[in-house]
C-alpha cells in the first residue's frame, strides 16, 4: 500500500455562525503559515458568489497575500471558476502571481458556477453555461500562457511576460472534467466532498485518455475531501454530527454558517434527515488520527492519487487547525515526523 502521500489543503475561508468574514480570512492566513510549517505541499484557496457565509470570493486576491506570508508552500486556486471571468484575464492574473511568486502558483480552475446561476450571469454576461464555450476558454487560456496569441490586428499577449507558468490543475465531480483534464494534461483534483459519490472511474477515465504535458509527463491524481480528525472519537463525531447539519441546512438553501456543537447536541436527525444525509455518504472521513489515515491510504489506493487535499468544515477554527496538525501527524509530513 502507497504510504508516501503528499498532504494540501483547500480552506474556503468560511464563516461560521456568529462569527465575520474579517476573521475567516484573517484564520485562513493564518492556516497557511502553520501548514507550510507543518509541511504541507500546497494551500488553495476557492472562489464563492452570493453566500454569506463563505468570505473568498476573489482567489487571485488571497492567494497574493498567503504567497506573500508564506515562503515555500505551493499556493493556488481550488478553484478559479473560470466561465465566471474571461481565459485573458485569468491568464493575466495568474501569471502575475506566477512572476511575484515563481514556482509556487497554482491554477486549479473548474466550471461550476460558485453559487447560483443568477450570480454567474451577472458576473459575466456572456456566460452560455454551455460545455463548448468551456472548452473554448480553456484553448484561449492556453494560448495565452503560451504566447500563441494574436487578432488579424497583430499579436496578443498575457502580460506580465515571465519565462514559467503556474501550475494548472482541473477539478471534477464528474468524469467529464476528468477527461478534460486529460486532453489538455493538466493535474486531477477530485472533489469528493462536493460529489461522494465520484468513483475511481473517474481517475481511470483521466489516466487512459492522458495527454502528456511540459508541466505533466505523466497524470497527477489529488483526492480531496472533508476530513475531521481528532484526538478522540467522540470528538470527532461532534465534529461530523456539525457537518452533517450543515448538510441539511444547505438542503434547505440555508447558508448561514455551520453551527457550535453544543447548539446542536441535543438534536435529533428524523428519519427523514437521515435519508437525505444518505445523499451526502463519501464526502467526510471523520475519526482519530489512526481511523483517517487507514481510511484514507485505501481510498487513494482505490484512485491511484498520490495526494490528499483536505478540507475541514467545523465551527471553531481551534478545531480546524487540530484537524490538520493531526493529520499531519498521522502520515508524517514535514516537521511532524
Amino acid at each position: 500500500m502507497q504510504t508516501d502521500i503528499k498532504l494540501s489543503i483547500l480552506d474556503q475561508s468560511l464563516i461560521p455562525k456568529g462569527g465575520n468574514a474579517i476573521q475567516a480570512l484573517q484564520h485562513t492566513i493564518s492556516i497557511a503559515k502553520l501548514a507550510e510549517e507543518w509541511g504541507y505541499s500546497r494551500f488553495w484557496v476557492s472562489e464563492h458568489h452570493n453566500l454569506a457565509s463563505v468570505a473568498g470570493a476573489a482567489p487571485e486576491i488571497l492567494i497574493a497575500r498567503i504567497a506573500s506570508k508564506t515562503s515555500k508552500i505551493r499556493v493556488g486556486s481550488g478553484g478559479v471558476m473560470l466561465p465566471n471571468h474571461s481565459a485573458l484575464k485569468v491568464a493575466e492574473n495568474f501569471r502575475l502571481l506566477e512572476a511575484l511568486f515563481p514556482d509556487r502558483i497554482d491554477l486549479g480552475m473548474g466550471r461550476a458556477p460558485g453559487g447560483d446561476r443568477i450570480t454567474a450571469a451577472f458576473l459575466n454576461p456572456s456566460n452560455d453555461f454551455y460545455e463548448m464555450s468551456y472548452l473554448r476558454q480553456l484553448d484561449h487560456l492556453q494560448i495565452f500562457l503560451n504566447d500563441e496569441g494574436g487578432t488579424e490586428y497583430g499579436k496578443m499577449i498575457a502580460v506580465p511576460q515571465i519565462p514559467t507558468k503556474p501550475q494548472q490543475w482541473m477539478l471534477s465531480s464528474s468524469g467529464g472534467s476528468g477527461k478534460i483534464a486529460a486532453q489538455y494534461g493538466m493535474g486531477l483534483a477530485i472533489a469528493k466532498f462536493i460529489n461522494g459519490q465520484a468513483g475511481s472511474e473517474i481517475a481511470d477515465r483521466y489516466r487512459e485518455n492522458f495527454m502528456p504535458s511540459e508541466q505533466f509527463p505523466k497524470p497527477k491524481i489529488a483526492l480531496s475531501l472533508v476530513i475531521l480528525c481528532a484526538d478522540t472519537e467522540e470528538k470527532a463525531h461532534q465534529l461530523k454530527k456539525c457537518v452533517d447539519y450543515q448538510f441539511l441546512q444547505m438542503d434547505k438553501r440555508n447558508f448561514e454558517g455551520i453551527q457550535d456543537y453544543a447548539a446542536i447536541k441535543d438534536y435529533q436527525f428524523s428519519l427523514f434527515e437521515r435519508g437525505l444525509l444518505q445523499s451526502h455518504q463519501g464526502k467526510v472521513i471523520a475519526g482519530t488520527p489512526e481511523q483517517v489515515k487507514e481510511t484514507l491510504l485505501k481510498m487513494t489506493q482505490d484512485f491511484g492519487a498520490g495526494e490528499i487535499i483536505a478540507v475541514a468544515w467545523t465551527a471553531h477554527v481551534e478545531d480546524r487547525i487540530r484537524s490538520f496538525e493531526l493529520l499531519a501527524q498521522a502520515f508524517k509530513i514535514g516537521n511532524l515526523v
